[in-house]
């Protein structure tokens, strides 16, 4: 984990060549936080919202394990 990073609501992150692509959707409520993870392939496309208490440190997304440094509702600092 040696890459720091800041999403605010909607900006998108490529986790690893080969790996899925990670968008911050904010928090629906005090506690909980939302990441989407999309899975493209060719020209198809999935996505899911993954949900998370606001005091989860860790989370493994895609199997690659994130830190998660802050949240607020409006940007998430995370090191990948």
């Amino acid at each position: 984990m040696d890459n720091s990073i800041v999403l605010a609501v909607g900006d998108t992150y490529h986790l690893k060549f080969g790996k899925d692509r990670i968008i911050y959707a904010g928090m629906p409520s005090e506690t909980i936080y939302s990441i989407v993870q999309r899975k493209t392939q060719w020209y198809w496309g999935w996505a899911w919202n993954l949900y998370y208490p606001k005091k989860k440190g860790e989370i493994s997304i895609d199997g690659v394990n994130i830190l998660v440094e802050s949240v607020t509702p409006d940007e998430i600092r995370l090191r990948v």
